[in-house]
């Protein structure tokens, strides 16, 4: 199901799946919480892993493809890991005209991670966006709340030294 994307391993806690259990509980039998669900086990995990989609589907008997399905389809879910500094790279037009193309290859090189993904220490994890608003910086990048405008490849090593 998963392609090889994720790079850090699922680590579930106890806690964590009792809290899953009580939703799940809680939701058996629904039709119309497929949604819930996956919006609550994302908020317990952090994103959704198929171990976690695996467990959904065999305790409510919701089609494990249905779950994802539904998780594809709507981008406030990731079926991978998000680092604890989540770096982001605007390729609005903008950006992209500006070089934001180029600091989005040299991140995917400089991290060892593809776009989606997060670093095998859980430290970062690299996406790219549409738009930040910030235009007349371009081009733009975000780590967590932090914008960086005005970027240059020359730069990413000392930005993400900030970081380490």
């Amino acid at each position: 199901m998963a392609e090889k994307k994720q790079k850090v391993p699922f680590n579930g806690t106890k806690e964590q799946e009792e809290k899953l259990m009580k939703v799940i509980s809680g939701l058996k039998g629904r039709t119309d919480a497929t949604m819930t669900l996956l919006q609550e086990a994302q908020d317990i995990y952090g994103y959704l892993p198929e171990e976690v989609l695996k467990k959904i589907s065999d305790e409510t008997l919701i089609p494990l493809e249905k779950l994802y399905g539904v998780a594809t389809f709507y981008s406030q879910f990731s079926l991978y890991p998000k680092g604890k500094y989540q770096i982001s790279v605007c390729l609005g037009t903008a950006c992209y005209v500006k070089g934001s193309g180029d600091i989005y290859n040299a991140l995917m090189e400089k991290l060892g991670i593809e776009g989606g993904e997060c670093t095998p220490d859980g430290k970062f994890s690299l996406d790219a966006c549409r738009c930040v608003g910030a235009c007349g910086l371009a081009p733009v990048m975000m780590i967590n709340d932090e914008v960086y405008g005005r970027l240059t490849v020359d730069q990413l090593d000392g930005i993400l030294a900030k970081y380490e």
